[in-house]
């Protein structure tokens, strides 16, 4: 076989890839839309006093059986934003959407905005809610912000 061919080969391997993908892509984001419209139609604001907050598998997380055997296989060792909180006299276990995770003050009452087990959003019922400490830079960002000062220098010294 020559060259040619067989890049023409690779070529309609990838164009078929690429329109699996999309059509795949746009019936998962159909799907996500639908679930968000459930979420929206069953969300409802209740008091909160968040006693603990962790990331932990969902098989860990000591949610209802039912729950987590609803959840996808591939997702079921991954590692999810896990609250336990007390709502009203029951103390409950509850999912948090990955945004406000970080948010979340332990050991605070709040307002928070719940539909089923699963924390939409979070108000602060006294005081403010304190964004989370900045993350720690990471190897590659402090290098990036060494080359670029670097090059700052050179640059303005000509």
């Amino acid at each position: 076989m020559k060259i040619g061919t067989i890049l023409l080969i690779i070529l309609a391997v990838l164009i078929v890839a690429m329109v699996v993908l999309y059509f795949v892509g746009k019936r998962l984001q159909k799907k996500q839309e639908a679930q968000q419209q459930q979420i929206e139609a069953q969300k409802q604001v209740v008091n909160l006093l968040i006693i603990d907050k962790k990331r932990l598998p969902i098989k860990d997380s000591g949610l209802p059986q039912q729950v987590i055997d609803q959840v996808p296989k591939l997702m079921r060792r991954n590692k999810m934003p896990i609250v336990k909180v007390k709502a009203g006299p029951r103390i409950m276990t509850m999912i948090a959407d990955e945004k406000i995770f970080d948010a979340l003050p332990v050991k605070k009452e709040v307002k928070a905005t719940v539909s089923g087990i699963y924390i939409i959003d979070v108000k602060a019922l006294h005081g403010k809610i304190e964004a989370a400490p900045p993350k720690k830079k990471t190897l590659r960002t402090k290098l990036l912000e060494k080359r670029d000062s670097l090059m700052k220098k050179t640059t303005s010294s000509k």
